[in-house]
């Protein structure tokens, strides 16, 4: 078939998602475009790279200058997202005192440009932190917001995830890689790499799964075997692209969501949730237990990695040394920058650009108080994910989910607090939108209070206790 043709069917495929998937009575607001552009940048590739299709970084000076026109399109958006916040600044600024934790850490980032010998280009990377809780604040703001998630992650979903498949099969240029330094092909879709489209698929395959099961519950909807068909076309996709990336991170990740997901939704479960406790604290054990402890080195060769995880726990020693204030750090976003850099390219080929574990990146950029600020983050994160479980609200399941992603997805990758990261991103969704979705619910279900009828003020307490 000829890349043309195959398009074309593409193309087809994509807006036969859209029309199966339709929903007339969901009404969101048109500003839910700007974080669904945000969204598709940080699960694919910037827009510098779209245009001029390249990735490669050769020199670690390049990194300090950026691209001009990347920062163009992010800070555009950033500034309509704050129009748009400022117009709803009662909800936004509700939403603002009950995620404390989250403004103390960003706060604490500010802090320590103070100390970065980078502080120019930590500055920049910080206005995009921020930009990622601009757009969370955008959905979770919007005049629905449980309808607002939905659409954003079927848009993202029905459009990026198709057309990686076609990339990979019929414009090899665009959707496969070289490594540099030789190999296998790499499958990367969308993104530039098979670990972006692995953590491309997890989430949104996560979120399929979610619009899949909340359709199959709700048995009165309307148009409900259009949605399941639907959902359910594309988790097959996301499964297809899964195995061919292999991206076992993120196939790892994605299977124990998985089973967090379907678990969640068993109504016996829902009235204990200590069984949701026990689940993603032994879940998180077992990981912790293979990748730090090296309880299990076959299960590492099983899922085709060396017991040193290709080399990144070697590097981890090196990267603690290049710390000088382990208290502090070396400044957001800061530590690979300039001679740090150079020294980590000359002792290594491979070239490495991260620590390949969120928890160390954390440490070696904001040293010991960033990983205090984190853990605060997570526990009053998950403290609200559980209380909104315990209220029943279907987007707990999927928050809960994002959040166990989240934390095992860092054991491996870093990605907490990483500006315009889509692991993180939606780690800041399942945090922030689960207050969201509780408050709309909260407001929605208040009754009515009328003021009592002269008659009924003058009759005695126990007739009114019978009406």
């Amino acid at each position: 078939m000829s890349p043309l043709i195959a398009s074309a069917l593409y193309a087809l495929v994509i807006v036969g998602l859209f029309w199966l998937d339709r929903d007339q009575k969901a009404r969101t607001s048109v500003a839910l475009w700007i974080p669904l552009i945000w969204l598709a940048l940080a699960c694919s590739r910037t827009a510098g790279q779209w245009l001029l299709r390249g990735n490669a970084v050769e020199r670690p000076d390049l990194l300090l200058d950026g691209s001009p026109f990347d920062r163009l399109v992010y800070t555009s958006l950033i500034v309509v997202g704050l129009v748009v916040l400022l117009s709803r600044r009662k909800q936004t600024g509700r939403f603002l005192q009950t995620n404390w934790p989250i403004l103390l850490f960003l706060s604490y980032c500010a802090v320590s440009l103070l100390w970065s010998d980078y502080a120019d280009v930590a500055f920049k990377r910080w206005i995009k932190a921020i930009g990622d809780l601009v757009m969370v604040l955008i959905v979770v703001t919007d005049r629905d917001p449980s309808a607002a998630v939905k659409r954003l992650l079927s848009r993202l979903a029905f459009v990026l995830i198709p057309v990686s498949i076609l990339f990979i099969k019929y414009y090899p240029e665009l959707g496969t890689a070289y490594s540099p330094w030789g190999g296998p092909v790499m499958y990367t879709g969308v993104t530039l790499n098979k670990n972006s489209l692995g953590a491309t698929c997890l989430l949104l395959g996560l979120g399929s799964l979610w619009c899949f099961l909340e359709a199959f519950e709700d048995k009165e909807a309307k148009g409900r075997s259009r949605r399941l068909i639907a959902q359910a076309v594309t988790l097959a996709m996301v499964v297809w692209l899964l195995w061919t990336a292999n991206s076992m991170t993120s196939i790892s990740c994605f299977l124990m969501a998985s089973i967090l997901i379907l678990v969640a939704n068993l109504r016996t479960v829902t009235r204990r949730p200590a069984i949701i406790h026990l689940l993603i604290g032994a879940m998180l054990t077992v990981s912790a237990s293979i990748v730090f402890l090296g309880a299990s080195p076959g299960a590492l060769k099983a899922l085709g990695r060396n017991p040193t995880l290709t080399d990144r726990t070697e590097v981890w020693g090196v990267l603690f040394s290049l710390v000088k204030d382990p208290l502090l750090g070396t400044g957001f976003e800061s530590f690979w920058l300039g001679k740090r850099l150079e020294r980590l390219w000359s002792l290594y080929w491979w070239h490495p650009n991260e620590a390949h574990n969120g928890y160390i990146e954390i440490y070696l950029n904001l040293g010991w108080i960033g990983l205090i600020l984190l853990a605060v983050v997570l526990v009053m994160g998950y403290r609200k994910i559980v209380a909104a479980y315990r209220l029943n609200l279907p987007l707990s399941r999927l928050a809960l989910a994002y959040f166990l992603v989240a934390l095992t997805y860092n054991f491996t990758e870093a990605a907490w607090f990483r500006i315009v990261h889509p692991v993180w991103i939606f780690a800041l969704f399942s945090i922030v939108g689960v207050s969201a979705i509780s408050s709309h619910k909260l407001r929605s279900s208040v009754p009515i209070k009328h003021e009592p009828l002269p008659s009924e003020v003058m009759q005695p307490a126990s007739s009114l206790g019978a009406i």
